[in-house]
């Protein structure tokens, strides 16, 4: 597309013969947020540091020498923190993934965004690229005096040591990554040998160019035009839900005045019209517009101007987390932490408990073996040298502990039945894996007539009896 048809406005007939001028594409422009202290700053930097140390560090954390958080998807295992779940444990998924979507519209109907403020990788991680700029480069005003600033050498060597420093950290960040799915100690020392494997290779660097073009170049844009949670928000919101909102009854009329001046006699408002909060946003919002999809809930405009506020010595507040009941007056402020547990959210509530409940309750019962019994199709019924008649089975043992165990088959439901397994007596399966036994069962002629018979295979660990599955099967008689 030409950059004069991408120029061309479109115009909107509003109607009363008024119109207005809008265009379909518009150039990005770089936002530069300002640096701004205040209380909700730091529980930003406490939820980065909490976030970070987790996803750094828990890879590295071993629990019965082996990696805590694993999900080795070439060997079709999970470890997670001690349990062993393989594909047939999906449930377990499900479950988890039930959780989080209803913890989420709970979250998201009594608190806002403040998930996507506070939390998600791509906040987190666009404010750690951000404090790596203004530590290289400056704040706001000194960042947009060297972009718009000529190629000298000291701008070349400071976007070169800023890149460089976002180009090491997404490498770690995809290293880590890559981490989760592959040992993170076999991955580090295949490195150390140039060993590691194309896929692996190719997945680090696919997640490090993620990262750097999230954080570092698209930022704001990703929460804007590529986040679903943003645009489906509305639904889950209603009038008690938080949110961070300009107080207009208080802050209208805007202007700039003396710090002292009887700016009420005027007929100004509190808000000075410094745009302050304007310069921190992330996303380049204009907070006293009213709500807007595109805030993240951040609250660096509150910080931005409860600092103005003090510093004109004016009430705190003037944009504030509340929610739209409270600011029509409708209750007061005090009453939003009540607002809390009306029916929606705790509806939400109730659900998610119910589903917890079940998952760890299934954990807490789940006993770590999985058998899975299949007949041998092409002998279905013999007989053998004494007239007896048998059936072959087979038996796949699944030890989904982390220690070695050994099991016992035996069988009931066919009185007088006899047992014969392959090898030895006891079936040895080393921790987290499988081992597919034949099992051979014969009956008696007189107990087994025409047709299938149900019958019983029990699995007990030898060395921990309650370790035990019961898994029905059936004998074809004759």
């Amino acid at each position: 597309m030409s950059k004069k048809l991408r120029d061309i406005p479109v115009t909107l007939i509003k109607g009363d013969g008024e119109y207005e001028e809008i265009h379909l594409y518009s150039k990005h422009k770089k936002i530069y947020p300002r640096w701004v202290n205040g209380l909700f700053n730091r529980w930003r930097i406490l939820f980065v540091a909490i976030t970070q140390l987790f996803f750094y560090s828990m890879p590295w954390l071993q629990i019965n020498d082996r990696q805590a958080l694993l999900f080795n998807i070439s060997e079709h295992t999970f470890y997670i923190y001690g349990f062993v779940f393989f594909p047939q444990d999906f449930i377990y998924l499900t479950a988890l993934l039930l959780a989080s979507a209803i913890g989420l519209f709970a979250w998201t109907t009594a608190g806002g965004r403040l998930w996507c403020g506070y939390a998600c990788p791509q906040t987190v991680y666009t404010e750690i690229f951000l404090w790596i700029e203004k530590w290289v480069e400056g704040d706001r005003m000194a960042r947009i005096k060297l972009d718009n600033a000529p190629a000298t050498a000291r701008k070349i060597r400071l976007k070169t040591i800023k890149h460089s420093i976002w180009i090491i950290l997404s490498l770690w960040t995809g290293f880590t990554f890559v981490g989760y799915f592959t040992p993170i100690r076999s991955l580090w020392s295949e490195i150390a040998q140039f060993g590691l494997s194309p896929w692996e290779t190719f997945w680090v660097f696919f997640y490090a160019f993620a990262t750097y073009g999230n954080a570092g170049w698209m930022r704001e844009q990703v929460c804007k035009y590529m986040c679903p949670y943003a645009r489906f928000q509305s639904t889950m919101f209603d009038a008690d839900t938080l949110i961070i909102s300009y107080d207009a009854e208080r802050g209208d009329a805007r202007g700039s005045r003396k710090k002292g001046a009887d700016y009420k006699a005027a007929g100004l408002g509190d808000c000075i019209d410094c745009t302050v909060c304007v310069q921190v946003c992330p996303v380049g919002i204009d907070i006293r517009d009213g709500l807007q999809y595109e805030c993240i809930g951040c609250a660096a405009c509150i910080d931005a101007c409860d600092e103005i506020m003090d510093k004109m010595q004016y009430p705190r507040g003037l944009i504030r987390y509340t929610t739209e009941n409270a600011l029509e007056h409708k209750y007061p402020e005090r009453d939003i932490i009540k607002k809390i547990t009306r029916p929606r959210v705790m509806m939400y509530v109730l659900v998610l408990i119910i589903i917890l409940g079940i998952t760890i309750g299934s954990l807490v019962i789940r006993k770590p073996i999985k058998v899975n019994i299949s007949r041998d199709r092409m002998t279905m019924v013999r007989e053998v040298e004494d007239g007896w008649l048998e059936n072959s089975y087979r038996l796949q043992i699944q030890n989904a502990d982390e220690k070695d165990h050994s099991y016992i088959i035996t069988t009931d439901g066919l009185s007088g039945s006899r047992t014969i397994i392959e090898g030895t007596g006891q079936i040895f399966v080393p921790a987290t894996a499988s081992q597919d036994i034949g099992v051979r069962v014969q009956v008696a002629p007189s107990k087994a007539g025409p047709g299938g018979h149900e019958m019983h295979f029990i699995i007990t660990a030898s060395d921990n009896p309650a370790i035990q599955v019961r898994e029905k099967s059936s004998f074809l008689g004759r």
